[in-house]
């Protein structure tokens, strides 16, 4: 039998839309069907966390059926070894409303098994929209299914997918990324993001409001995945030139690394050097030199310096220059990320 995670309450009839509402996915008088397709290795927030919403969804009155499917219908280990039960394979569900590929930690590692294309390209093809969870993503790029769109996924592994899928725009600090009726989330909890962005395409934002403070979320969660990630973790530049501008940044973050000090340690012209970085990493020497302070001034936060030290030691020439740069990159300043990402522990917990 299909998940219905609660069954939904009665209803009274559908309200006409307000003016901007969004348009429901799903207008006929059956659930609203969501498929997710779900395989071993799969990791089981990146189930779980978007079938909560859609239950959640349920008890504020909308109706969603929940179906979980694997390739050859058979149950599947969860990545922490939890068994999820399926209702079957993707052949035997006949034109789900919602489509939605859950992601796992052995996706980008491995290769992704035929079954499991064959079953997310027959999926898709019969569903009103399509959407993954994490590196989901990268099963659906596998399946073609992302080819000239606008896509994310974990920030961790967002270049992998750029890499391998060149038609592909990856935008690497979305939460989660529309186009059309494919939509990409980022990392794990992101789905829950995800999901409210779809309830709130079929019910509005009224609904979807309610749903977000029953599961103590944010409807909308500030800033990007730039938050979340940790310094220097996307991929090394290939030119060993422009490589060396980390090492040469991180050992001095306050030295001069203008544009002309920097040609002069590399020994090449400026018009080069400019020419290198706009080619290889589609940015100018001084927005890149900023970021890789920025990074530092981040790491510095987070092992409990003050924004004022962070600046300093991060080679900013104040607060307020290292303020400008986190409002434009993370929406946020830089007290309000420490607050955020500081520590676990509540002041008013006891």
């Amino acid at each position: 039998m299909p998940h219905t995670w609660p069954p939904a309450p009665p209803r009274s009839g559908h309200e006409p839309l307000e003016s901007g509402q969004a348009m429901s996915m799903h207008t006929g008088p059956h659930p609203h069907r969501v498929a997710v397709l779900v395989y071993d290795g799969v990791k089981l927030l990146d189930v779980a966390g978007p079938a909560e919403v859609f239950a959640e969804a349920n008890l504020c009155g909308a109706d969603y059926q929940i179906v979980l499917l694997s390739p050859t219908g058979a149950n599947v280990a969860s990545s922490i070894g939890i068994t999820i039960s399926v209702d079957g394979d993707a052949a035997s569900e006949p034109s789900p409303d919602t489509f939605l590929v859950a992601g796992g930690d052995i996706y980008p590692r491995t290769a992704i098994a035929r079954d499991l294309l064959d079953a997310t390209h027959t999926l898709a093809t019969r569903a009103a929209r399509v959407g993954s969870i994490c590196t989901g993503a990268f099963i659906l790029g596998a399946a073609g299914l992302l080819d000239g769109k606008r896509a994310t996924t974990h920030w961790k592994v967002a270049h992998e997918l750029a890499a391998r899928h060149p038609t592909t725009h990856v935008e690497p600090d979305s939460i989660y990324v529309r186009d059309g009726t494919t939509y990409t989330s980022a990392g794990v909890s992101a789905g829950i993001d995800l999901a409210l962005a779809l309830v709130e395409d079929d019910h509005g934002p009224e609904l979807t409001r309610d749903v977000a403070r029953r599961l103590v979320v944010y409807l909308q969660r500030a800033g990007g995945q730039s938050q979340f990630s940790a310094p220097f973790q996307g991929p090394p530049p290939r030119t060993p030139a422009l490589r060396r501008i980390v090492d040469l940044v991180t050992a001095d973050p306050a030295g001069n690394h203008s544009l002309a000090e920097l040609a002069t340690h590399l020994n090449m012209s400026p018009r080069h050097l400019t020419r290198l970085f706009r080619t290889e990493l589609s940015t100018t020497p001084a927005r890149y030199v900023e970021l890789i302070r920025f990074d530092l001034a981040k790491a510095l936060l987070d092992h409990g310096h003050n924004a004022t030290q962070a600046a300093s030691l991060a080679g900013f020439p104040s607060y307020e220059s290292l303020r400008r740069v986190f409002v434009r990159e993370l929406s946020m300043s830089p007290a309000a990320y420490q607050r955020r990402f500081g520590t676990a522990h509540r002041a008013d917990a006891g």
